[in-house]
């Protein structure tokens, strides 16, 4: 039995067309709506799975034109985050059989297939007891690494992957002397779907990696959140999707971790590392002018549309360049109208990992670089568009 699948984002296709398979279907997917009308030609599916929310072409387009085909009576389900009342309707009035809206679990979409079309004759012997959700978001996260040959923790993140669907993760080998990239190749052998592995001949430092990794998924056009987070994971993975799961359900177009303790986190930290901590976190208040409690937290989600104002310039410091980012997004929108577009959301899990490259003497020369930075956004003023950069210098 064949299904064809439909939707403009791969990593929404990707997790189903396994499943789907695994059950014993034949299933091929298209990310390009054009080209699905000519495979549905070719294929002749026994099932039309469609999002409706497609560039060029909709799915409401498909199933037009399924209906008026040849084959016009072939069971159609949408599968979309489009929940208007009036989409769906308009749906079911084109002859759709079934609307499936996002977020929605792997088990489910297989039982509404099973019975729309019935089991394969032939069922696949693999595993497919596990269940996965099927997002109507797709995220990048960008993990720069610097000889990260033994700290990386690659389970940790393949596993992630294997059991969140929605998730493109691009680490990016910042000049390693050691066999990090050697590593990173490993860890993608077999997901390069979902693992990229961007290489920096040169060491340029975290900001410059982040910077080009950023800037690198932002070409993805199936993405529609882009953030980074460090290598050791002293931020949880799952924190993370938190970070996610916010910049999707509100307005704010950044959304930055925070390991401010409270109730019930299990947050850890050095007594003396925390008292720097706080003297340098008074220093950026004053330059943002933003009641910030954390703004270096190594783990930040951005809506796509602020990506090239946020990273398209080369940052003045190596540590400190989220307080840049934040500076670029006052410089550009304004401060208080920035305000209302960065949330600060606080972990429940964070611990400063072993072997971190951020000395304490490290910490005491940021205060010098804070410096840097006020001088070089001295001359720019609040709400410049354009937010020229021509000052700012790698």
């Amino acid at each position: 039995m064949k299904i064809l699948a439909i939707d403009d984002q791969q990593l929404v296709l990707l997790p189903l067309q396994k499943r789907l398979t695994d059950l014993g279907y034949e299933v091929v997917i298209e990310t390009d709506a054009n080209q699905a009308i000519s495979v549905y030609n070719t294929f002749n599916p026994d099932l039309v799975i469609v999002d409706i929310n497609m560039p060029g072409v909709s799915g409401l387009d498909i199933v037009k034109y399924v209906r008026n085909s040849k084959n016009g009576d072939t069971p159609i389900m949408v599968l979309s985050g489009n929940t208007e009342d009036k989409v769906i309707t308009e749906g079911f009035d084109l002859g759709i059989n079934d609307y499936m809206k996002k977020p929605l679990s792997l088990n489910e979409i297989s039982a509404r297939v099973k019975r729309l079309i019935g089991q394969p004759d032939v069922v696949s012997t693999n595993d497919t007891t596990g269940d996965g959700v099927i997002q109507h978001r797709c995220v990048g996260v960008v993990i720069p690494c610097y000889d990260e040959e033994e700290r990386l923790l690659s389970k940790e993140f393949t596993d992630y992957i294997s059991t969140n669907t929605g998730y493109h993760l691009c680490f990016v080998n910042d000049g390693s002397k050691d066999d990090t990239l050697r590593v990173l190749n490993d860890l993608r052998k077999g997901r390069e779907d979902f693992i990229t592995v961007y290489d920096c001949e040169k060491n340029g430092g975290k900001a410059e990696a982040v910077r080009l990794g950023m800037l690198h998924m932002a070409k993805h056009d199936d993405l529609d959140y882009i953030g980074f987070l460090d290598a050791d994971l002293s931020t949880d993975l799952r924190d993370f999707d938190d970070l996610v799961k916010t910049i999707e359900t509100t307005d704010f177009k950044i959304v930055s971790g925070s390991r401010i303790s409270r109730m019930g986190a299990n947050i850890t930290k050095e007594s003396a590392r925390k008292i720097i901590s706080m003297t340098i976190n008074f220093i950026i208040r004053k330059i943002l002018g933003m009641d910030f409690k954390d703004t270096q937290c190594g783990a930040k989600i951005f809506s796509k549309d602020v990506i090239e104002l946020s990273f398209r310039e080369k940052f003045v410091t190596q540590w400190i360049f989220d307080v840049e980012i934040f500076k670029r997004m006052t410089l550009h929108f304004g401060t208080e109208t920035a305000k209302n577009y960065i949330c600060e959301q606080p972990l429940k899990r964070w611990i400063h990992a072993d072997g971190s490259k951020l000395s304490m003497k490290d910490s005491v020369k940021i205060v010098g670089q804070l410096a840097q930075i006020a001088w070089v956004y001295r001359g720019k003023k609040s709400n410049d568009k354009t937010v020229k950069a021509s000052r700012v210098k790698a």
